[in-house]
């Protein structure tokens, strides 16, 4: 069995059109035909899909606590995980500049797959993909223990240092209204450590960019 094939069998989804598959593996870095789009419709896919599984299990929940639960399931740590046990990794064509994937990139590779499933089969296809990636994942939930977004995890780690708040930047939207790409720079103004960080939302880049801090701060 291919490594493709293995991905379908996993996801649940046989690919009619498997072209849609091998753009959703292929990073930006590989040239003008990459899976960047398809990670926009993915990200918007997989939010539906997991916000209707949370509505679900959790139906004395409140909305602010659902909220938080579905970004501890999408967040770019999980979502790369997930992508790593799948194999995407190893499928993911890459440019020569970018010998390992990143985080960031299995993530971003996993919204589009997440995509691509959904322009082959549509929203039940995508939605049977989505919780057979993550399914396990979203049934270990804790509501009342919630791992914390890049943004929120750093602003705390911040202000118990009792440093100045980061600031966040819009550097770049690109694309139309319907399916913009943002590059936005977080900086620390007390040190001037800074990384930017792109999405397909404003939130998104931001969450990408906070992410990005909390690794360069790691290093330090």
């Amino acid at each position: 069995m291919s490594r493709t094939a293995a991905l379908e069998r996993r996801l649940g989804h046989r690919f009619a059109d498997r072209s849609l598959l091998e753009r959703a593996l292929t990073h930006r870095s590989r040239g003008a035909e990459n899976n960047e789009r398809l990670e926009f419709l993915g990200d918007g896919v997989l939010g539906c899909a997991v916000a209707e599984e949370l509505y679900r299990r959790f139906p004395l929940l409140s909305e602010g606590k659902l909220t938080r639960l579905r970004a501890s399931v999408v967040r770019e740590e999980a979502l790369a995980q997930i992508a790593a046990g799948l194999g995407v990794g190893e499928l993911l064509l890459r440019g020569e500049g970018e010998p390992v994937p990143r985080p960031s990139m299995l993530a971003d590779a996993m919204e589009a797959v997440f995509g691509a499933v959904f322009v082959d089969g549509g929203y039940a296809a995508a939605r049977q993909a989505v919780l057979a990636a993550l399914g396990e994942h979203i049934a270990g939930l804790d509501p009342e223990h919630v791992a914390k977004d890049p943004k929120t995890r750093l602003q705390e780690l911040l202000q118990g240092a009792h440093r100045p708040l980061p600031e966040y930047q819009v550097r770049s939207v690109q694309g139309a209204a319907h399916q913009q790409s943002f590059e936005v720079e977080c900086v620390l103004p007390d040190t001037g450590v800074r990384a930017t960080g792109k999405g397909g939302s404003r939130q998104k880049a931001e969450q990408d960019a906070a992410q990005e801090v909390l690794r360069r701060l790691d290093g330090e």
